[in-house]
């Protein structure tokens, strides 16, 4: 990971830590957005992940969709 992308999943390790536990599971997606914030930032750095993290959460709201979303793999994976 990044030193950025280390910065930003410091917001989405607190949520997990902290809030998560009183929110439920009840989460619309597979993998859980926390977990696709961590991993888009692991395999595409600070900014792309985040933009990627940023654009699932929007998704996830009572009217959007539901289901397997992984992370797009990055243009230089095969």
């Amino acid at each position: 990971m990044t030193p950025l992308a280390h910065i930003a999943a410091l917001p989405v390790r607190f949520y997990r830590l902290v809030f998560s536990p009183w929110v439920g599971h009840g989460c619309r997606y597979q993998p859980t957005c926390s977990a696709y914030a961590l991993e888009a930032l692991e395999k595409h750095g600070g900014i792309k992940g985040s933009y990627l993290a940023a654009r699932r959460i929007l998704r996830c709201h009572p009217w959007g969709g539901s289901g397997i979303d992984n992370v797009p793999p990055c243009k230089h994976d095969h």
